[in-house]
């Protein structure tokens, strides 16, 4: 049996052996009906009964699985020591490291317990009942969830078909007057990116009226290997409409487990907003510090950069080889078609050791999403995917 775990069923499970829950007196928002409990993904602990003591490649959560270079956790040690006190709640030093970076102002920036927790922050800002959210699709299911949770509706506008996103569509949809239009440039789970004439296309069409938010967690792979992608910063001062940016520093920087994400704005409304729904307090001070070591040492992930590219190009040759189609991609992942039922094959490649995320949402029920991880961890899972499929 396939092994699935989320937020919402350890603690159901929780409240079944101890507390006893009276559901009659506890009346959920409607909206939430319609919503699944979101995939957080394996643990290693989860599946190293399934291993039987086979190392495990844990590529189901897109981590940077490179060690943190001793800077970062120096300052993060050094945090600690004033651990009793609240952290800068608008992270001012971040701030000022950010804006110099990307040529704002500190006042554009704006944090997160990772960028998701923007995500959320944004949807209770400005969604509302019957609002219209845009997204590409397959999506990224928080960019759906939400909107969702807030009671707007979603326009999810699906790949072509022929695999590749659908920027006719997307200039249209962007065209109307909708409340917000959200997408990850390269997009989650698939890969695939605007590229620079793509992006500005998008943002030209973008109504007055309406906020666009790019989603760049994964930015940093994107400028590196590809050399038609442009960020929205470059389009941040010059933008005559709402535009907001989302970036994290989980995936290329390495700090997943710290929980900071951060957001540039052009839009003054939109970062008031953010600050009053935002809690007080939501990057701790170890992650603060986490997050400007990284950046002073930026150098310390180019080699990472350079082998996730690497890793990525012989990871998709080899797929290739065996019949699969996989996209193409510039995030630390791959999307590929199995040609057989996700959830199985993911719980067949757990007993070889190996942890990826099978995709669910509708049509995409055969696709896997595939960390690229070590050069080893990569082996070992084309390996056990030409042991389930069958394939050399």
């Amino acid at each position: 049996m396939y092994i699935h775990y989320t937020v919402a069923s350890i603690i159901g499970s929780t409240f079944r052996k101890g507390i006893s829950m009276a559901s009659q007196s506890f009346i959920l928002r409607s909206e939430l009906s319609s919503l699944k409990p979101y995939n957080v993904g394996l643990s290693l602990e989860d599946v190293a009964d399934r291993a039987q003591g086979k190392p495990i490649a844990k590529l189901g959560s897109n981590e940077n699985p490179y060690e943190l270079p001793s800077s970062i956790r120096k300052s993060m040690e050094n945090a600690l020591v004033s651990a009793a006190m609240y952290p800068d709640p608008i992270g001012r030093t971040l701030a000022h490291v950010i804006a110099e970076k990307w040529n704002c102002a500190p006042g554009q920036v704006v944090f997160g317990n990772g960028s998701e927790d923007i995500l959320n922050i944004l949807a209770r800002a400005i969604l509302r009942p019957g609002d219209e959210v845009v997204t590409l699709y397959p999506s990224f299911p928080l960019h759906e969830d939400y909107a969702t949770m807030m009671g707007a509706t979603v326009n999810a506008i699906d790949l072509t078909a022929n695999h590749e996103i659908d920027i006719d569509a997307l200039i249209k949809a962007v065209a109307r007057p909708v409340r917000m239009t959200v997408f990850a440039n390269p997009m989650n789970p698939t890969g695939l990116w605007l590229d620079g004439d793509q992006l500005q296309a998008v943002l030209a069409a973008q109504h007055p009226d309406s906020l666009l938010c790019l989603d760049e967690a994964y930015l940093e792979y994107a400028l590196h290997g590809d050399a038609d992608f442009r960020s929205g910063s470059d389009w941040l001062h010059s933008h005559d409409k709402p535009l907001i940016l989302l970036r994290t520093f989980s995936k290329a920087y390495g700090l997943a487990g710290l929980r900071v994400g951060y957001g540039l704005t052009n839009n003054a409304d939109i970062r008031r907003g953010l600050d009053l729904v935002r809690t007080p307090f939501n990057v701790n001070a170890a992650a603060q510090a986490g997050a400007i070591a990284a950046l002073e040492h930026e150098q310390d992930i180019r080699p990472v950069l350079e082998t996730v590219t690497q890793e990525r190009m012989r990871v998709t040759k080899r797929l290739r080889a065996k019949g699969l189609t996989v996209l193409p991609s510039l995030g630390n992942f791959l999307f590929v078609d199995v040609k057989a039922p996700s959830i199985d094959i993911a719980s067949q490649l757990i007993s070889e050791g190996v942890i990826i995320k099978p995709w669910k949402q509708q049509g995409y029920e055969s696709w896997i999403r595939a960390s690229i991880g070590l050069e080893s961890e990569n082996t070992q899972f084309l390996q056990a995917l030409s042991k389930c499929l069958g394939c050399d």
